[in-house]
């Protein structure tokens, strides 16, 4: 069976052709075309939640922005809603342990590493999602970053902070459709979205590094 797609219209047409969610035909695709067993595509797929999870929630060396985010968010009064709330929190987290040289997944990048995580740690935390869920879900949001690589650029050096931040946005948003119940068509619908109020989001270094603005971004 050929589970192969190259733009998001393909995606879905194999979705409706299988009955399948873009988790599954992504999880598919990795086996057939990596020729490895789907045992060993779910294993590495969990070992890169591990690695997201860890970054988002290791103890800081210092005071940082991470921790005076996760204090406001205990005091409740965040206007964002708990879910926002926390994922803003786990993002700047998993952005201050890149920019000291910790180890991150990069989705799709290191300087766009904490918006997949912070968004499914945010609704893992506040719906109870099991951790097989989330790993299914990361299979969807790599089906989307997958077709940004294809068919555009996810590197800030080409495409600007559209393409970094832009399509992890993309990716977190596609994959928190279907964690929801979202239908496939609902994940594209929603990555869409997210990535049309990311267009024309340029690169701005402050001090020529870009810490800053991946971190605010993020």
């Amino acid at each position: 069976m050929n589970m192969d797609f190259k733009s998001a219209e393909e995606l879905l047409n194999l979705c409706e052709e299988n009955q399948l969610p873009i988790s599954e035909v992504m999880r598919q695709r990795e086996c057939l075309l990596g020729e490895v067993p789907r045992d060993s595509v779910n294993h590495r797929m969990g070992k890169a939640w591990e690695i997201m999870r860890s970054s988002a929630t290791q103890p800081p060396k210092k005071p940082t922005k991470s921790k005076k985010l996760e204090a406001h968010d205990a005091k409740k009064k965040s206007i964002c809603g708990d879910v926002l709330e926390k994922a803003i929190t786990y993002a700047m987290a998993v952005l201050e342990v890149n920019a000291s040289m910790g180890l991150i997944v990069a989705a799709p990048t290191a300087g766009s590493a904490g918006v997949v995580p912070g968004m499914m740690l945010a609704l893992q935390e506040c719906y109870r999602i099991s951790d097989q869920r989330i790993v299914d879900a990361l299979f969807n949001a790599g089906a989307v970053g997958y077709l940004a690589m294809r068919n555009a650029t996810v590197a800030g050096a080409v495409g600007g902070c559209q393409a970094e931040v832009g399509v992890a946005s993309a990716m977190a948003a596609s994959a928190a459709v279907e964690l929801m119940g979202g239908t496939p068509q609902q994940c594209l619908d929603a990555a869409s979205t997210v990535l049309m109020n990311m267009l024309g989001l340029v690169c701005d270094p402050v001090g020529g590094l870009v810490d800053t603005p991946c971190q605010k971004r993020n």
